[in-house]
């Protein structure tokens, strides 16, 4: 997650988390950068770079949105309503 990134809607990240569990992926790692986006490093070794958001964040209100939008992604994989 940096500001860099790819900015995704719901239901495309749904689609891609779905895509790594039909996968069979072990896990998915997600990393949020800072203000200055992630060390070089860590870009190169990334699957894919997203945007949670055009807008700086606080770390701490970057993981609940993260962890919030896991869930509605879970929420859409599972063909469960979820508010728009």
């Amino acid at each position: 997650m940096e500001a860099g990134g790819e900015a995704w809607d719901s239901a495309t990240f749904a689609r891609q988390v779905e895509q790594r569990m039909v996968q069979g992926s072990r896990g998915m790692t997600f990393v949020i950068g800072g203000s200055d986006g992630l060390p070089t490093e860590a870009v190169k070794r990334a699957h894919k770079r997203l945007s949670l958001s055009a807008l700086t964040l606080p770390h701490r209100l970057a993981r609940v949105i993260l962890c919030e939008q896991l869930y509605r992604a879970l929420s859409i994989i599972r063909g469960e309503p979820y508010n728009k």
